[in-house]
């Protein structure tokens, strides 16, 4: 027999757990970004979660290995297209300069200042450069707002691209980790992940204890956390970059 209904979110992974007549607890990464437990009937939940979290970094280097096997189509970041920030389509504008190049943001939505020639990775770059701007003028104000009322002091955060996770928290050095795509998503998107790493500061585990004090910090929390699980980053059309 076997027995498989519930699902935990584990690390920022989304597992599915699978009772069955196995002696062992055993792990499986899909092609298609499905993640797996096979674990003995009685097995404790916590030490599921123990072992899916020590296992971490194994799940995340096989989700990078099978994103490539599924992408959407190649952005060009040409004149004319469309890009996210904070939840809201603009309109990307790309003007030739000799000058330097940048990327901002005016009344006609994004400004591309690029060299002739320039190639989609130097495009890409840039806007992503604009991004990480956006992003690390927001989330202090965000950590500055919360740390009084969770009880907590993060020693810093750092923003980079992640192909399977929104962030992350290294509870030894008290650093919390922001993805690069959050500055595509909306405002309370962002609020509710820095949240949610701000709490493994005062619980590691995405445990029963931790449910409660996000409920306590942030009641909405798990429909924004159903709403930023609805964009799938394995098939991210971007290359990671620190």
């Amino acid at each position: 027999m076997v027995r498989s209904n519930k699902v935990l979110n584990v690390s920022g992974f989304r597992v599915q757990i699978i009772r069955k007549k196995v002696r062992n607890v055993r792990l499986k990464v899909g092609p298609d970004g499905s993640v797996s437990v096979s674990a003995p009937y009685l097995t404790p939940e916590s030490t599921i979660t123990a072992f899916v979290t020590d296992k971490s970094g194994w799940i995340e280097k096989q989700l990078e290995r099978f994103s490539s096997l599924e992408r959407e189509p190649e952005r060009m970041f040409a004149d004319g297209e469309i890009h996210m920030l904070f939840g809201k389509a603009h309109r990307l504008n790309v003007v030739e300069t000799e000058g330097r190049q940048r990327a901002d943001f005016g009344l006609e939505g994004f400004i591309l200042k690029v060299h002739g020639g320039s190639s989609i990775e130097d495009r890409r770059r840039l806007l992503n450069n604009f991004y990480r701007r956006e992003l690390k003028e927001a989330v202090p104000e965000i950590i500055r707002r919360w740390e009084p009322l969770m009880g907590v002091r993060a020693s810093g955060f750092g923003i980079r691209k992640m192909k399977t996770r929104w962030g992350t928290c290294n509870i030894h050095s008290g650093k919390i980790w922001i993805n690069l795509e959050l500055a595509k998503r909306r405002p309370e998107l962002l609020e509710y992940l820095v949240v949610h790493e701000l709490c493994h500061l005062i619980e590691r585990s995405h445990n029963s204890r931790f449910k409660s004090l996000m409920t306590g910090f942030l009641p909405d929390w798990r429909e924004r956390q159903k709403e930023l699980h609805s964009f799938p980053l394995v098939n991210t059309d971007e290359h990671s970059s620190e």
